[in-house]
């Protein structure tokens, strides 16, 4: 009875372990950042993006907002101009939720705000989720930049493993686990 719940453990660790994925890294500015001019030629999704702004911001920001996110594969969602000022979009402690259509995704990687203007705005959070991708949060806590988009990117590029070869990453850890077990304790 032991030998098995050690296993179940042992491989419920293995399996948490191989799909975790931690977002701890600070914004960074990216000025060679380019918007691609694919939302109006790929299939169409929607995407909801809640944005927290910080309570240590400016009471209200006159600022241009804009949000930029996308794939490993090239894929991006583009929203210019997510401020209104009129509206009190972006004022001290409050969240901003966007409907926001643009291709559809695989997972988002990578997520960047840009903001021009004098009045400053420090961001605490983005989240970004839709129907096909899973809900992904960039913690910002940081003033923004003037006039560069600034954040995170996450994505491997290239080498981003393809469904197949995840897949068979993960038959190899079941197929190393079970030989490891088996060695240990025995003909299970």
């Amino acid at each position: 009875m032991t030998k098995a719940v050690s296993f179940v453990i042992f491989f419920a660790l293995i399996f948490v372990t191989s799909h975790a994925q931690s977002i701890i890294f600070n914004p960074q500015p990216l000025p060679s950042f380019k918007i691609n001019d694919t939302q109006s030629v790929a299939a169409s999704c929607s995407y909801t993006a809640t944005i927290r702004t910080s309570c240590s911001s400016p009471t209200y920001t006159r600022d241009q907002i804009s949000l930029s996110f996308g794939d490993a594969y090239g894929n991006q969602v583009y929203a210019p101009r997510l401020d209104d000022p009129s509206t009190g979009t972006f004022e001290r402690c409050s969240v901003d939720t966007y409907q926001i259509t643009g291709p559809c995704l695989h997972q988002v990687c990578y997520l960047y705000l840009y903001r021009s203007g004098y009045d400053g705005w420090k961001p605490e959070s983005v989240q970004v989720y839709g129907y096909y991708t899973g809900a992904v949060t960039f913690y910002y806590n940081t003033h923004i930049p003037n006039n560069v988009w600034y954040g995170f990117n996450y994505c491997s590029g290239a080498s981003t493993p393809k469904p197949a070869v995840k897949w068979f990453g993960h038959v190899f850890q079941v197929v190393f686990c079970f030989q490891c077990w088996k060695g240990l304790f025995g003909s299970m």
